[in-house]
């Protein structure tokens, strides 16, 4: 390991920061996330495990998932309430593994309020969110006041757990934002009506809060800077809100972007890093207390640059801390080629979450799985071929060279990656690029023999004294068998995005899975990926920078720009187009070839492909699409060809990923059962 430098390579993200009563010892704060731990049996030991390596990893101060001040206003039945000395006790474990590695750790107070998934749930009015089945019950003055005391209890019962402070929910539509905007606010009493009656409500959480717990307790308030909905706070009561917070005794403001109705992406993969520090750099003038910025912050050279420009105080990063524990640790050791990079795809975190499983990373799968998964050092070094590099054999190979195993990767490319060298040129995704990149490194590190541009044989693998082989040889596109098939307009997804062969400006899409979707975008952009380019996806997804309407919304809306081609895409199935697609990231890619004009059809009969184009059966109506290309994306074939030959040479075989279960192109599946195999063999 490189000796640590003697000036931080990241001086302004290194340095500490003095509250005052306590010093931070770095600008990195990890953000709020629900994990599913904390509901489950055992769950708070897991989660100590969880946040003990977040602090051994360096990080200067942690905030929990979100924790109920009472029942009505858990997230969903059953969810993490701090009401009591009973429950108070079951947090003490967390709190003594976090400050026994040396970091400080904060409570996240979180009030669902409309958006609580269960029956009694409680609002400011009785207005049902679009999001939520249950319409809320309107809270009458005396439970309002009930609620200010439960938020002011629950903090006093987090000190007692030993807590260094706690983090009040004001953003995301949750129940404090729901006072503040009008949106959701209907009251004529002194909690709703003018502006200032509607921020009672959060002043009064604070002081309450700031009294019961002690000045010498961190507070900080998770401000709604950019509402993104109709009916949101305006700059002006952003700002007077957010000084009205900090003379109620917050000890530091946090960024919060995006109610979760609302319907422009805010942390996703196809978001732009760092797309919404300019709000937090609009308010850094006009407060005195620290600000932390957050959204799709997940470099260490970003966060020093946002803090260097004077933009904010602190850094929020939540996933990538899920993606890689020791992030700031590497950072400050000037080993930031060593960080797993956080590639905002939601597909092992939020969407499980939001599927009731327990999150994870699709990056780092011992992510919330820290007791269970555990690398060992190998009992019986093994000499181990592994046949392809794409994400399985990439993480078997890394894994099982850590513990030890002499591992050797056979690939019959040029280059490591397998098919994420066609994820990273789809726009939004180019963040595998980090992923290939981590990978590259951890091979060196861990001393993998990688043999590119060599095809993998059981001959090989048989004299060069391998114990076993490992296939993690992928997937092959799977032929469509239709007239027509060999037609010079047929180009399989391989062509278009790995052999990036010409395609015309008219094209029809046969599949519209993950695969479908992925080759739309890539063909339906127009110019420079909009993930790549701040203000293109600010000014496409209707974000006003000059803040000049509620809610921070441009007055015409979200105006994606239309596609250069023609673009068809087709299923037979009859059901949803992009139903197999990631719950919190399926609907912006709908929407986004929506907008692009791109074309969807269901419930599809292939008739013929010739000079005229792609023949159709939709129903019992024929119809021709006159297009200069077809593109299949109709599924994929486990590459299995070479299995026979090992096992009639008696070599044992193990076989993950693609090769094992060809279904879509699933990286998160992938990286699991590569790093799981290492785990155990």
């Amino acid at each position: 390991m490189p000796l640590r430098p003697e000036a931080p390579a990241y001086p302004h993200l290194s340095s500490p920061l003095d509250l005052g009563f306590v010093v931070l010892k770095n600008r990195l704060l990890m953000g709020s996330m629900h994990t599913g731990l904390e509901e489950i049996e055992n769950g708070f030991e897991k989660m100590a495990a969880f946040y003990r390596e977040r602090a051994e990893g360096g990080v200067g101060l942690i905030v929990t998932g979100g924790v109920s001040p009472n029942a009505e206003g858990r997230v969903f039945a059953g969810a993490a309430k701090l009401d009591s000395q009973e429950e108070m006790r079951k947090h003490r474990p967390i709190v003594e593994a976090v400050h026994a590695a040396g970091g400080k750790i904060v409570l996240q107070l979180l009030h669902a309020g409309r958006y609580a998934a269960h029956k009694e749930l409680v609002a400011p009015s009785s207005v049902r969110a679009p999001i939520n089945i249950y319409k809320p019950q309107e809270l009458t003055d005396g439970q309002v006041r009930e609620t200010i005391e439960d938020f002011a209890r629950s903090a006093s019962l987090a000190r007692e757990a030993g807590y260094d402070g706690v983090e009040i929910m004001g953003s995301e539509g949750y129940l404090i934002n729901q006072f503040v905007a009008k949106r959701t606010n209907r009251r004529t009493d002194q909690w709703g009506g003018e502006f200032e009656n509607r921020i009672r409500f959060p002043v009064l959480v604070v002081e309450k809060t700031k009294e019961r717990a002690g000045e010498d307790f961190i507070l900080i308030f998770r401000l709604s800077m950019l509402d993104l909905v109709e009916g949101g706070s305006t700059w002006e009561q952003v700002r007077a809100l957010a000084q009205r917070i900090e003379k109620a005794g917050a000890t530091i403001l946090n960024t919060g972007i995006g109610w979760h109705e609302a319907r422009i992406p805010t942390i996703a993969h196809m978001v732009p890093r760092g797309a919404f520090a300019w709000v937090t750099k609009l308010l850094k003038k006009n407060v005195n207390v620290p600000l932390i910025a957050s959204n799709r912050i997940n470099t260490p050279e970003l966060a020093e640059q946002i803090l260097a420009d004077g933009v904010a105080d602190m850094v929020s990063m939540a996933r990538p801390l899920l993606a890689d524990p020791h992030f700031m640790k590497k950072a400050a050791e000037n080993r930031s080629d060593e960080i797993n990079t956080c590639i905002g795809c939601n597909q092992a975190c939020l969407d499980n979450i939001f599927e009731n499983r327990i999150a994870t990373c699709l990056v780092n799968p011992r992510a919330c799985r820290e007791t269970k998964l555990v690398f060992h050092p190998a009992k019986n070094r093994k000499r181990i071929a592994v046949v392809g590099s794409g994400p399985a054999g990439l993480s078997f190979a890394v894994a099982a060279a850590s513990r030890g195993h002499d591992t050797v990767l056979f690939e019959r490319s040029g280059k490591i990656g397998g098919q994420l060298n066609m994820s990273v040129k789809i726009p939004g995704k180019e963040e595998f690029g980090e992923t290939l990149r981590y990978f590259s490194r951890q091979l060196e590190i861990n001393g993998v023999e990688v043999r590119l541009n060599e095809a993998a044989t059981a001959e090989a693998i048989k004299e060069g004294g391998f114990d076993a082989a490992v296939m993690a040889s992928g997937v092959v596109p799977r032929p469509i068998r239709i007239p027509g098939a060999d037609h010079p307009k047929v180009l399989t997804y391989v062509d278009v995005l790995e052999k990036e062969a010409p395609v015309g400006n008219s094209v029809a899409i046969i599949g519209a899975g993950g695969i479908g979707f992925d080759v739309a975008l890539y063909l339906s952009q127009s110019g420079p990926a909009t993930s790549l380019d701040t203000e293109k996806f600010l000014a496409e997804w209707g974000i006003d920078t000059a803040y000049r309407n509620q809610g921070g919304l441009a007055p015409e809306g979200a105006k994606l720009a239309k596609s250069p081609r023609k673009i068809y895409l087709l299923q037979r199935k009859t059901s949803k187009m992009g139903k197999t697609l990631g719950k919190t990231t399926g609907w912006i890619l709908r929407k986004t070839l929506l907008e692009r004009g791109v074309e969807m059809i269901t419930g599809v009969g292939y008739e013929k492909i010739d000079d005229c184009g792609l023949h159709l059966k939709i129903g019992d109506k024929p119809r021709l699409l006159e297009i200069d290309n077809v593109v299949v994306c109709a599924g994929q074939d486990p590459d299995r060809a070479l299995i026979p030959a090992l096992e009639a040479e008696n070599i044992p075989v193990h076989i993950i990923g693609g090769a094992k279960l060809a279904k879509e192109l699933d990286a998160m599946r992938a990286i699991d059962e590569g790093t799981r195999l290492a785990a155990d063999i």
